[in-house]
């Protein structure tokens, strides 16, 4: 019995090429066809017992093929910007190339430049309610991780939950009055009405946690500066559940991105230059394609609102 395609092949092919039958009669009996013994008889005499080794089947072109420099160039941003597949193919649209999304994975996981995750994601269906821009800020404050001139600074953000347009500010410091500071720059900048704005229960938002200004009936004694500020602006404030951050998840996110995108690549020789290069990553970031907007930035999606929803105006 014959163990491998190729010792098949020559059992039927041997007889005739040594003439000691035709191939019409060894055709009779062959479980394969005719065609196929006059394809092994001229392989074998082309190019003897190798020629009867089976050969992959498969194009060695496609027509419709991916160019390798559109490949490249899919690779390249990947690896400089870190977006993901569905970001990169917006980002291609404007360009005026038109890839499938998971064209643009497979390339990027081809290369091993996917995220590894270490547990399964759970998929929860949340319900999504449509914001308006302004309707609700969420505001927190991220460490910076790197000391300048041997001084600690801290990174206020502020983004908003309907648009995912976000203003950062950099102190030296955190205090009520630079909460309140970064809450007037964020009002004067941002183009739309401030409903409500998001903290966590730190000293610098809130002193609901903060034992000695509470009474056994847990009331807060004096009201924060920050609630002032925002009972005078008609804005209201509203606290996440002690632990939860991500109650605050929005902002945590962008946290994220700072991190990953911004300080673990740059280095900062002054706190000016800090700023500098933090004004410039959050006017990419504000113009920035979002998942969430469905390929939209956060300038685009506010500057389409503005159109759609023009102010009232009273004559």
């Amino acid at each position: 019995m014959a163990k491998t395609i190729k010792e098949e092949r020559l059992r039927w092919v041997l007889p005739i090429v040594k003439e000691e039958v035709k191939l019409v009669d060894v055709a009779r009996v062959c479980p394969h066809s005719k065609r196929s013994l006059e394809r092994w008889v001229a392989a074998y005499k082309g190019h003897g017992e190798e020629g009867l080794v089976p050969r992959s089947t498969r194009p060695k072109t496609q027509p419709n093929e991916t160019p390798i420099a559109l490949k490249e160039k899919v690779i390249a941003m990947r690896k400089k910007t870190k977006l993901c597949a569905q970001k990169l193919k917006w980002r291609l649209e404007k360009e005026g190339v038109i890839l499938h999304k998971n064209t643009v994975h497979k390339f990027i996981h081809d290369e091993g430049l996917t995220r590894k995750y270490r547990t399964k994601k759970l998929k929860i269906k949340y319900v999504k309610i449509p914001l308006q821009p302004g309707e609700l800020i969420e505001i927190d404050v991220k460490f910076v991780p790197e000391t300048i001139e041997n001084k600690e600074y801290f990174q206020f953000t502020a983004i908003d939950c309907a648009s995912r347009w976000r203003h950062l500010s950099v102190y030296d410091g955190q205090s009520n009055e630079l909460s309140i500071r970064f809450l007037k720059e964020v009002i004067a900048i941002f183009p739309h009405r401030i409903r409500a704005v998001k903290t966590d229960n730190g000293s610098i938002f809130t002193n609901y946690y903060v034992g000695t200004n509470k009474r056994s009936d847990m009331t807060v004694k004096t009201l924060h500066p920050l609630d002032v500020f925002c009972a005078e602006n008609r804005i209201i404030h509203y606290l996440i559940d002690p632990g939860k951050p991500a109650q605050n998840g929005t902002v945590e996110r962008s946290h994220r991105e700072d991190q990953e995108k911004f300080y673990d690549q740059n280095r900062f020789s002054s706190f000016t230059d800090l700023q500098k290069k933090l004004k410039s990553w959050n006017t990419y970031y504000n113009n920035l394609e979002h998942c969430g907007l469905r390929g939209r930035s956060p300038n685009e999606f506010l500057a389409d609102y503005s159109i759609n929803n023009p102010p009232n105006v009273c004559g």
